[in-house]
């Protein structure tokens, strides 16, 4: 996915390439997605079927100067599997990012190997995935080998360390201690 940006008669306009796997969803969620970026940030927006991604462009409505880049960030987030109410709060607030990385960044796995660690950090039932996200108050989307978490970056960072121990090998009750450990950190903290 890929982002080209051109300039015209004082507007400005993205035009943002979608995955092909997630036009299906993407049309479906097109009205939950459109509202949010015409009404909060102001943005005039269209779906490009032939080229298959999202055209955006500011208006006189548009009070934000960065505006465009958080529609982009919108858009990417619901691309990458979020929900789209996760995806909003990146519209409302300043501090959320997006991080995303890949099994093998970590550790080179094949086979059996890496499906025992996607199914480590997923857990029974989705156990251990949402254990991470309540902790360390993220979201988390688990694409096949890849990773992607949503959050401010002190918390992206406890995410990222469970994940990664997960990875490596550690059992999830140890995580669950040092997830633990932190949150208290946390919650003392902020």
């Amino acid at each position: 996915m890929f982002e080209v940006v051109t300039f015209k008669l004082g507007t400005r306009t993205q035009m943002l390439q979608y995955p092909p796997h997630r036009m299906t969803p993407l049309k479906k969620e097109w009205i939950n997605l459109f509202g949010p970026l015409t009404e909060i940030l102001g943005l005039q927006v269209r779906m490009n079927v032939q080229r298959k991604c999202v055209e955006a462009r500011t208006s006189k409505a548009t009070k934000d100067i960065g505006a465009l880049q958080k529609g982009a960030d919108f858009v990417k987030a619901f691309a990458l599997g979020f929900d789209v109410n996760d995806a909003i709060a990146l519209l409302r607030l300043d501090d959320l990012y997006l991080d995303s990385f890949e099994i093998k960044d970590v550790k080179t796995l094949h086979g059996d190997h890496l499906s025992r660690a996607i199914g480590r950090i997923a857990g029974q039932d989705g156990k251990t995935k949402f254990t991470i996200e309540n902790a360390s108050r993220t979201r988390i989307v688990l694409a096949d080998t890849k990773i992607h978490i949503m959050g401010s970056f002190q918390n992206i960072k406890v995410a990222r360390d469970a994940i990664v121990s997960l990875i490596l090998g550690s059992p999830p009750g140890k995580v669950y201690a040092g997830l633990r450990t932190v949150s208290m950190l946390l919650n003392k903290i902020g």
